[in-house]
């Protein structure tokens, strides 16, 4: 099956685009995240939906196809209080922070409520069945379609997205990390024909428990990479300290320049 440039489908209502460095970010509130989500399932055409954080900006500063298949997404929502305070900043501040986990939420209680079906893509072999199960209990009814793990090979590309169209979801969900799963999605979005595709990078970790949620006043703060960083520094430092911090002062001081013009 050959990987090919995604087209989308016209939506009824777009969302105010906000600008941050050349990537643009939709100024969404949860019930209007809700109202996209129906939309995009109504049409039954595919859309990609990414959650953006200041990773997304870093690799998009050095990585033009990274960066497009961030624009050309149905819908990018902000991940991250460093976002949503640069957006503040410029002036044109998006509304409210949505996570990969609010995503999911999101989209189970409204699979629930009108019998959507949901598959589930991605982490170690076992994570995604455990995570429909917790899933499944807290939202009674909630119709799942299928799962995988996301450690599948090269040349077993074609099963997955096979399998995945013969179970005929309304929604994907993909946590294979940033920016494998939004490249993916993005790469095989027409071959899938699911209507909405989402990137939730370790949202099913933190739902079995492999990962513990950040404190909800470090989220509030934006501390919530401090606190991952503690749970695993070999595996984060390199990022945070390297690579995201560098962005957000880089992303901040390009907004400084501008205003002083």
């Amino acid at each position: 099956m050959s990987r090919t440039t995604a087209t989308y489908a016209p939506v009824a209502s777009r969302s105010h685009k906000i600008q941050i460095e050349r990537v643009g970010l939709d100024a969404v509130t949860i019930p209007e995240l809700k109202g996209k989500l129906s939309e995009f399932i109504a049409s039954r055409t595919a859309h990609q939906i990414v959650t953006v954080n200041l990773r997304f900006l870093s690799i998009a500063h050095h990585d033009q196809p990274f960066e497009n298949v961030i624009n050309e997404a149905a819908l990018a929502v902000a991940d991250g209080m460093p976002l949503l305070w640069l957006s503040r900043f410029i002036g044109t501040p998006v509304p409210q922070r949505i996570t990969g986990t609010t995503l999911l939420h999101c989209a189970a209680s409204l699979a629930t409520e009108k019998g959507y079906g949901l598959f589930v893509l991605g982490s170690s072999p076992g994570i995604a069945e455990e995570a429909v199960r917790r899933l499944c209990s807290r939202y009674p009814g909630l119709r799942i379609t299928g799962t995988h793990h996301g450690y599948f090979r090269t040349e077993e590309e074609d099963e997955v997205v096979s399998t995945i169209r013969r179970s005929k979801p309304d929604i994907l969900f993909v946590a294979m990390g940033c920016p494998k799963q939004d490249v993916w999605i993005h790469d095989h979005l027409e071959a899938l024909g699911v209507p909405v595709c989402a990137g939730i990078g370790g949202t099913l970790d933190v739902l079995v428990g492999r990962l513990k949620p950040a404190p909800m006043w470090m989220q509030r703060s934006g501390l919530e990479w401090f606190y991952r960083l503690a749970q695993e520094p070999r595996r984060l430092w390199r990022r945070y300290l390297l690579e995201d911090l560098p962005t957000a002062f880089r992303v901040g001081g390009s907004v400084l320049l501008g205003r002083s013009r």
